[in-house]
């Protein structure tokens, strides 16, 4: 978890994923941020992997500048959000992206960031009790879906998009 500036606003849960391939900014948050619906544009590409065997096609795109560091040594650089609506626990995810436009090298362990400003190298830290706290609504969002029928339609529809194992047995045997 990391807090840099966003645009503007400073936000406090923002989770930068090296797994992760994309750049997610939820609708929520950029209405809590005051930002002008003008400056999202239109997206006509989806995305895959939020749910199983799914696309996902995010509402819009929106660029907005994030800034790591303090006033002494800063980095600052343009990136693109897809935003989405979906419930959030977090304000925004930075996936791979964000890592390879500031050549960002995380350390897990501490979760430690490191990433070179003008001035030398910016160490990013965050507090260990937000990222618990964190986690823990991460966990109750999951109870919320799982024990909501929304998990058993998707129960549902992935079981009917599986491949039938007595055609795969007979193209095996060939």
């Amino acid at each position: 978890m990391v807090d840099p500036i966003v645009g503007t606003k400073w936000l406090t849960k923002i989770l930068m994923d090296g797994g992760y391939i994309l750049i997610i900014m939820y609708a929520k948050t950029l209405d809590e941020m005051g930002i002008d619906r003008t400056r999202i544009r239109p997206t006509g590409a989806p995305f895959h992997g939020i749910m199983p065997k799914k696309q996902t096609m995010p509402l819009r795109q929106i660029d907005l500048p994030i800034t790591f560091g303090d006033p002494s040594n800063y980095r600052m650089e343009t990136l693109t959000f897809e935003v989405v609506g979906f419930p959030r626990t977090y304000h925004a995810l930075l996936g791979r992206p964000c890592f390879v436009k500031f050549m960002a090298v995380p350390n897990y362990t501490y979760l430690k960031l490191k990433i070179l400003g003008p001035v030398g190298v910016i160490t990013i830290g965050t507090s260990f009790q937000r990222t618990y706290e964190c986690e823990v609504k991460c966990c109750d969002h999951t109870i919320a879906i799982a024990t909501s029928g929304e998990l058993a339609a998707i129960k549902k529809e992935v079981t009917k998009e599986a491949p039938n194992p007595k055609k795969l047995t007979g193209l095996l045997s060939l």
